[in-house]
C-alpha cells in the first residue's frame, strides 16, 4: 500500500520556460527580511508560486506564469511536472514542510512583463534574464532550485525524464 502523501505548509508550482535557443527564463528576486540568505543580496528562481486552494499544479503554474512574467498558457500545454524539490524552511511568513513542482514549456520568445506581480512579489523582484544551460553552469550567483543545471541538460535536448527528477531542497 503506497503511502500517503505528506501535508505540506505550501505546495508550489513553477515553470522552466525555455526560448529556441535553449535559454532558461528565471527572476532575480531580493531575500527578503527574516530569509536565510548564504551571504548574497539576491537569488535567481524559476517563475511560479504557491498553489491555491481548489487548484491543480497545471492551473496554478498557468496562472503564476501570466501573473509573474505575463505569459498565457493554457493548463493543459503545460503536461506534467519534470522535477520537484521538497524541504523543510522556516521563512518569516510560514515554516514547515514545503514543495515546489516543476513543470516544463517551450516558446519561440517571450517579452517578459512583470504588471501582473502581486505587492508581495513587486516587492523583491530584481529583474529577470535568460540563461543559457552553460551560464547556468559557470555562475557563483545563488540559483534556486539547487543543482538545476542536472535536469536542464536534458530538458534542453528534449530528454524529458519518466518521473519528475528530485533537485536537493535549498534550506
Amino acid at each position: 500500500m503506497p503511502e500517503p502523501e505528506p501535508t505540506y505548509r505550501r505546495r508550489s508550482a513553477r515553470v522552466l520556460v525555455f526560448d529556441r535557443t535553449g535559454r532558461v527564463l528565471l527572476l532575480r528576486s531580493r531575500f527578503g527580511t527574516g530569509e536565510p540568505g548564504p551571504g548574497a543580496a539576491h537569488y535567481w528562481l524559476v517563475p511560479g508560486g504557491g498553489v491555491d486552494e481548489g487548484e491543480s499544479l497545471a492551473q496554478a503554474a498557468a496562472r503564476e506564469l501570466h501573473e509573474e512574467v505575463g505569459l498565457l498558457v493554457a493548463p493543459g500545454a503545460l503536461g506534467v511536472p519534470v522535477a520537484y524539490t521538497t524541504g523543510y524552511a522556516k521563512m518569516s511568513w510560514a515554516e514547515g514542510v514545503f514543495r515546489d513542482d516543476f513543470f516544463r514549456y517551450r516558446v519561440d520568445s517571450h517579452r517578459v512583463d512583470t504588471d501582473r506581480m502581486e505587492t508581495l512579489e513587486r516587492g523583491t523582484y530584481a529583474g529577470h534574464r535568460w540563461w543559457s544551460v552553460e551560464e547556468l553552469a559557470a555562475t557563483d550567483e545563488v540559483v534556486y532550485p539547487l543543482d538545476l543545471v542536472t535536469v536542464l541538460t536534458d530538458l534542453v535536448a528534449d530528454r524529458i525524464p519518466a518521473q519528475p527528477v528530485r533537485l536537493p531542497w535549498h534550506h
